[in-house]
């Protein structure tokens, strides 16, 4: 399997330097994930009662995903997308500084970090606070996919 950001750097570096790009990358490069977890998810609903009563009826196959498998698999695809957003933010920010992202002077985080580099030990306030506002937004986003994933687990809900 390829590395996510290695996914992600060869996507720009094919396509080229703009937001479009970017967040075409970052998509591109965060698919195999979730892939993963509906399977995952669609192998495990497959081999429940519900699902041999539904074909037992005669419910055609398209019929069982729509109303059967594919309701009982939303809840770790809502979870793992709020995890995913985390990751995309974390992905946009290091190809932006690496220089493959959105161009200054278009404000991002990772282009912020970049460019304040250079002026670290005069004015550590030029990175400390893109790199604050980073993490803070992406612990949030993990906070509140874990919150998800013990509200929506049936497992955690006993």
């Amino acid at each position: 399997a390829i590395p996510q950001i290695i996914l992600a750097i060869a996507i720009v570096g094919a396509l080229g330097t703009s937001l479009l790009n970017l967040m075409i990358a970052v998509g591109i490069s965060q698919l195999p994930r979730y892939a993963r977890v509906v399977r995952a998810s669609a192998l495990t609903v497959r081999g429940q009662e519900f699902v041999e009563a539904a074909k037992a009826v005669g419910a055609s196959d398209a019929r069982i995903i729509v109303e059967n498998i594919l309701p009982n698999c939303m809840a770790p695809i809502i979870v793992q997308s709020t995890l995913g957003v985390a990751q995309a933010i974390l992905s946009a920010a290091a190809l932006s500084f690496l220089g493959l992202g959105i161009q200054p002077p278009t404000a991002e985080w990772g282009s912020m970090l970049s460019s304040g580099r250079q002026f670290l030990r005069q004015a550590p306030y030029l990175t400390f606070f893109p790199g604050l506002a980073i993490s803070i937004v992406v612990l949030a986003l993990n906070i509140f996919g874990d919150g998800l994933r013990d509200s929506l687990d049936p497992k955690l809900r006993q």
